[in-house]
């Protein structure tokens, strides 16, 4: 794999959209007693939970609804080139489907561009949408106050890490770092005493896509300051921060890691496949000494989910990510989700959302929560001691909603994502200084945002 994206991903990318729009060609509108339901499939082929719970969604629907039925189009690719085949789709009648699985970040700008139908008409008469929690209902609301989206669920992050690992370096079972420099510093004892493996992940560059933007660098840029205003967004002035310290010492923690040879081999950081990889082999396998990732890997490891791992909760530890100098609140988390969205030009609008209800019944939520390793939106959910209780780690990344921040839900995000992958992938591949990296995003910024941008 190259070290960075070439002109072949990108024509496979095309050349892929093409097929996907040429097999939904028929367009949704083609039976009206036919709800299309598009949604992301795992690039790694024995992980099913999504296919798994749909399907049995689909088997609920049909019944409960004699002579509708439910086509399920699975989009298989990694997060960015799911979003590029996506907004294909969704620009014609002829080939969006009824319903999309839409992630949080995205959402706005599917709205701005006109790509998703307000879904007000629907939630107001729906008794379920009263037992949604109120951060969840505004990740899917945009500018114009109307909801464009369901959500199905949140998550969170932090630190997993191996104990074996741990235990030959030295180092402590219930570890819990109070600072950046004691991350690092336990990545450089697992490079010294235990080789062979990786001593820590952080996802990076362009071909991670929103992994790197979320998992890595707002991980690190959310933990800078003490969490009382936004580091990447100034609500006062409603302008983007340019040029910020707090920018180029998360840049520099990229560069430490990489520079030290802390993390994976450049090449493989940049493989767009990179965390299929992380929870299918390298944290099972024992190769992964520190994984700054979110809450729901354990989906990947449970019965049935494609690479069963029933030991995971005793070989792995898992630790918040500390405030870069251990200063107030002392931990640091992200949150995000995904959500159910009816296209502009979908056919059905009217059966999309009734098989919405179906997915966001208590039981069929609570369901999708537990499999996905996902955290509740529900508070009916929430409050279930079945759920709370379902796997280890729930409780932990749940705690850690007290402590999350949400990225800048506005329809320049993606652009502004873009623009910070593309600084994480130059001090990754040593192209680009701190300073280089950091003065090529605040350009690529003004561009990104119609020069909305303040110098902080």
């Amino acid at each position: 794999m190259p070290v960075r994206p070439t002109a072949a991903p990108l024509l496979l990318v095309t050349l892929l959209t093409a097929t996907t729009l040429t097999a939904c060609g028929s367009g949704s509108g083609s039976d009206p007693d036919t709800v299309k339901v598009s949604f992301k499939q795992s690039t790694d082929n024995s992980v099913k939970v999504m296919d798994t719970y749909l399907a049995d969604m689909k088997k609920q629907f049909e019944k409960a609804n004699p002579g509708k039925k439910v086509e399920l189009v699975p989009i298989k690719a990694p997060d960015s080139e799911y979003y590029t085949k996506l907004q294909q789709m969704l620009r014609s009648p002829k080939t969006a489907p009824d319903l999309v699985y839409e992630d949080t970040f995205l959402i706005n700008s599917d709205i701005t561009s006109g790509y998703l139908k307000p879904l007000d008409e629907y939630l107001a008469k729906w008794a379920d949408w009263d037992q949604f929690i109120d951060t969840a209902k505004t990740a899917a609301k945009a500018q114009d106050g109307k909801t464009y989206g369901v959500p199905d669920g949140t998550d969170t992050r932090g630190l997993w890490f191996d104990k074996g690992i741990f235990k030959k370096a030295g180092l402590p079972e219930d570890w819990q770092p109070k600072t950046w420099d004691e991350v690092l510093d336990a990545a450089r004892a697992i490079k010294e005493k235990v080789p062979g493996v990786t001593p820590l992940n952080i996802y990076t560059g362009k071909p991670a896509g929103e992994a790197a933007t979320m998992q890595g660098f707002e991980m690190l840029l959310y933990g800078t300051g003490d969490g009382s205003s936004d580091p990447l967004y100034d609500t006062a002035s409603k302008k983007w921060i340019a040029g910020s310290q707090a920018f180029k010492d998360s840049l520099g923690f990229v560069e430490t890691v990489f520079k030290e040879k802390l993390g994976p081999e450049v090449s493989d950081a940049l493989d767009p496949n990179i965390a299929t990889t992380v929870r299918g082999e390298l944290l099972p396998e024992g190769k992964l000494g520190i994984n700054l990732d979110g809450s729901w890997l354990p989906q990947d490891w449970l019965e049935g989910a494609g690479h069963a791992w029933p030991e995971w909760s005793r070989k792995l530890g898992l630790a918040y990510m500390p405030t870069q100098n251990g200063q107030a609140p002392g931990k640091v988390s992200m949150s995000g989700g995904w959500t159910w969205a009816v296209p502009a030009k979908a056919s059905n609008p009217d059966l999309a959302f009734k098989f919405i209800e179906t997915m966001q019944t208590k039981a069929n939520a609570q369901k999708w929560y537990i499999a996905n390793s996902g955290i509740a939106v529900r508070e009916d959910v929430a409050s279930d001691p079945a759920y709370v209780e379902a796997q280890p780690g729930i409780k932990f990344f749940t705690d850690l909603v007290a402590s999350t921040h949400y990225r800048p839900a506005y329809p320049a995000y993606p652009k502004v994502s873009t623009a910070i992958q593309e600084a994480m992938e130059g001090v990754t591949t040593g192209d680009s200084s701190v300073d280089e990296a950091a003065s090529g995003y605040d350009e690529e910024l003004k561009t990104a945002t119609d020069d909305q941008v303040i110098t902080k």
